[in-house]
């Protein structure tokens, strides 16, 4: 078990270090193009952030751990509402722009609720086991282009948020050989990475008589988070609230329509232990989430409320170890 745990966490190790010089070599390689830092943050960095949750489902589907991939997208998205969100708000309360509350958290509660309606077949219309099929994932990259299609253009809408950023953290561009190495080099360390943390996932969970989906409720979605919750908590210490809340809401979104969307193209995901109890706690979070911003805290996240989502975090940690099977 010992090794299977060091194994673990080198894995995930090589997994955060190819996610960042993926970040930096692709970033580089989209400023040679011209695109201005905020499309860069908006597409590219966020999608990179989510590329621990991207490869470790695809190689957790191809491995046949269908409901590891789905249980570490809905723990994953599960944590960044609940404890990045409310970490960040109690380190200082985050404002929310109206724009946000009628545009970017709907679409995120929308996610959440297609997931949910796709993971309820067995219900809805009698299938023997709940299973995200190939339509299933078709379908799911379809609500992705609709979401860059609208992120796009209300980018274009609003010009001033375009503007270039002359700041210290403006992104820099690197000699293309140097933008390149990262980009390939941050590709094969998660490939490597991703294989070395899926397999010893699988094999601490069979040790510890955990299912796979548990393994991905937990421990991987916690894991696989990181960069969101490195990002998240230093911008809201350095009070760029924006970055934080903008990180959490465009890796929720992209976590659910494309990387579940891509892996169950792939290949067929059965649920698994994931059960109808964690979609819908997933839909409740993000429910939660919509109303704190918009009603309770007068648009903005306040530390009380950030306490409440850790509080409900570990509730819900709570009861996934009083379900442990015996």
């Amino acid at each position: 078990m010992l090794l299977d745990i060091v194994l673990l966490i080198t894995g995930l190790a090589l997994i955060l270090a190819g996610a960042n010089y993926m970040t930096d070599g692709a970033t580089s390689l989209a400023k040679r193009m011209g695109l201005s830092d905020f499309i860069i943050g908006l597409t590219i960095v966020s999608m990179m952030t989510s590329a621990p949750e991207l490869m470790v489902s695809i190689t957790g589907a191809l491995s046949a751990s269908g409901q590891m991939a789905i249980g570490n997208i809905v723990g994953s998205n599960i944590f960044n509402i609940l404890v990045i969100v409310g970490l960040c708000a109690i380190i200082r309360p985050i404002p929310v722009g109206r724009g946000i509350l009628t545009g970017e958290i709907p679409l995120v509660l929308l996610s959440s609720v297609v997931l949910l309606v796709m993971g309820s077949s067995v219900w809805l219309d009698g299938a023997q086991d709940m299973i995200l099929t190939r339509v299933d994932g078709i379908l799911l990259l379809i609500f992705f282009i609709i979401f860059m299609r609208y992120t796009l253009n209300s980018a274009r809408k609003n010009p001033e948020t375009t503007t270039e950023d002359n700041s210290e953290t403006a992104i820099k561009i690197k000699p293309l050989w140097k933008a390149l190495t990262l980009l390939l080099g941050g590709l094969a360390a998660l490939v490597i990475g991703g294989e070395m943390f899926v397999g010893n996932a699988s094999s601490l969970a069979r040790e510890l008589g955990w299912s796979e989906g548990l393994i991905g409720l937990t421990i991987l979605a916690a894991g696989t988070s990181l960069p969101e919750l490195a990002t998240s908590a230093v911008a809201a210490y350095k009070g760029s609230s924006g970055i934080a809340l903008g990180n959490v809401i465009g890796s929720n979104i992209f976590n659910i329509f494309f990387v579940l969307g891509c892996t169950s193209t792939i290949t067929q995901l059965p649920f698994g232990t994931i059960n109808i109890v964690d979609l819908l706690f997933l839909t409740f979070t993000t429910l939660v989430f919509w109303a704190m911003g918009w009603w309770w805290g007068n648009r903005r996240f306040t530390r009380l409320e950030g306490v409440i989502l850790v509080l409900l975090y570990i509730a819900y940690m709570t009861y996934l170890y009083a379900n442990l099977p015996a």
